[in-house]
């Protein structure tokens, strides 16, 4: 889905694939993107900020160049994979297909593998509004700050030479010991995130793992949403009530190959309706 024009420095996407970026950036699987009064989506990832906006089939990518369009935005949102050739196979299944129906365009992101850590290692046991607000702590007061006055993610390296005391400001309770030994663990190449993608899923779940805190959930999380594991399937409260409610026997074995994604439908569908 790259068919773009390049119009005084936006990226103009002209969409030929299901694409919804509001359901996209707010059904739980990033946490440094908000909206504006215009309905202007803003956020930061890969230490590049991008402000974007959802005009029917159109999307517009403000300021950002067409080198980072093709090499990091079109890998992010995802937009190389076909959503409507998948939704053709999650036909099969009526729970999917009523999910699809009214959440259509919910698109996996292929974030960076260490914010993605983090990030879920904070979520345990948490909200998203209070999830953001320990992430925008977190970068505010350890990352880069860029030239529009928003910050990056801080590395691993730079979070591996802090104490738990240092990050008393995040207000992140019992998760800031476990945030400490994954930056260490990572830093000093014990979990190699770079060769996760490649590596069998089993194999990358237990790499995962090493790492204190990181159970099933948080590394299913971490290789759906930035790993590029289709097959990752994260259970929370929700999908496990989904699955006891929909699916008692198990999902559909055309699924299986792409649970991950039906997964998130399947998780918005079920969160939305209680």
């Amino acid at each position: 889905m790259t068919n773009y024009t390049l119009k005084n420095e936006n990226i103009h996407l002209k969409l030929t694939d299901s694409f919804d970026l509001a359901l996209s950036l707010d059904c739980g699987q990033s946490f440094r993107w908000y909206q504006d009064n215009d309905r202007v989506w803003h956020g930061v990832a890969f230490g590049k900020y991008l402000s974007l906006y959802q005009q029917g089939d159109e999307v517009i990518f403000f300021n950002t160049s067409e080198d980072d369009f093709l090499n990091i935005w079109t890998d992010y949102f995802d937009l190389n994979r076909n959503y409507d050739s998948l939704y053709d196979i999650y036909n099969c299944d009526k729970t999917l297909s009523d999910a699809i129906e009214n959440y259509r365009g919910i698109r996996v992101l292929n974030q960076e593998p260490w914010e993605a850590l983090c990030s879920f290692i904070i979520s345990q046991n948490n909200n998203i509004p209070r999830i953001k607000g320990i992430i925008d702590r977190l970068c505010v007061t350890f990352g880069e700050r860029l030239e529009n006055g928003t910050y990056a993610f801080p590395s691993a390296e730079k979070i591996a030479g802090l104490s738990v005391d240092d990050l008393a400001p995040l207000r992140s309770g019992f998760r800031a010991k476990y945030i400490i030994d994954a930056a260490q663990k990572v830093a000093d190449g014990t979990v190699d995130l770079s060769a996760l993608e490649k590596m069998p899923i089993e194999k990358a779940r237990t790499a995962l793992q090493l790492i204190k805190g990181v159970g099933p959930k948080v590394s299913e999380c971490v290789l759906l949403y930035s790993c590029k594991k289709a097959d990752a399937f994260p259970e929370d409260v929700w999908i496990k009530r989904a699955m006891s409610e929909y699916y008692p026997d198990g999902l559909p074995e055309e699924i299986l190959s792409t649970r991950g994604i039906a997964q998130q439908y399947i998780f918005h569908a079920i969160r939305n309706r209680d």
